[in-house]
């Protein structure tokens, strides 16, 4: 058994030190099903914010991306609900080896760079060691409403729901999490490679704790 557990931590380190480098990280399916009562991951939510290094692995990546906002029907709709179902959230993961979108429809992680921008994704001091931090991204040009203030509004709404979303999974996988609205926005937006249509609502921190 020591020796299977061995390989299998082999196995994920060289799939991490490959990831590091490429442009687009395949990850492993999500598991559905599973994890706390309902009930009682609503009990145990609660912010966190003593984070260690300690990282994720792909699969744990993986559960909590399809837990915020992955499809969970043929049609491809969301476990978070938007208006008129478009789907105006994008979710930026920050990380130690570098800065990924998630692609629902391919369960994947797209590069965007290799830089660890942690530190920059919010004034706090524990978002720099935290394994992710997530940023909430509107896409202006697919949002249900074309005034700004409805748009972002809207976009409030699907991230607060994405957001919830990963508590739960975090309560039930023995993570910490908080959500967050500090952050430079004007840097980020470089950091990211973001177009104009393109706006950060939110922040969230999810790593283990001390």
């Amino acid at each position: 058994m020591k020796h299977f557990c061995f390989l299998g931590s082999l196995v994920l380190f060289t799939q991490l030190s490959v990831a590091q480098h490429a442009d687009t990280i395949p990850m492993p399916d999500p598991v559905r099903q599973g994890g706390k009562p309902l009930m009682q991951a609503l009990n145990d939510r609660h912010s966190s914010r003593n984070f260690t290094e300690k990282e994720l692995t792909l699969q744990q990546l993986s559960d909590m991306l399809w837990a915020a906002n992955g499809i969970n029907r043929p049609d491809g709709r969301r476990t978070s609900p938007s208006a008129r179902n478009k789907q105006e959230i994008d979710l930026y993961i920050t990380t130690a080896r570098g800065v990924y979108l998630y692609d629902a429809v391919k369960n994947s992680l797209i590069g965007i760079s290799t830089e660890d921008i942690r530190a920059k994704t919010g004034g706090q001091p524990f978002v720099k060691d935290a394994a992710v931090n997530i940023l909430y991204v509107c896409d202006k040009s697919r949002a249900a409403s074309t005034d700004e203030t409805g748009a972002l509004v809207n976009a409030a709404f699907t991230a607060g729901a994405c957001a919830q979303n990963i508590y739960l999974y975090c309560t039930s996988e023995g993570l910490g999490s908080v959500v967050r609205g500090s952050f430079q926005s004007d840097e980020l937006k470089g950091l990211l490679k973001l177009s104009d249509q393109q706006v950060i609502v939110m922040a969230q921190t999810v790593g283990y704790t001390q």
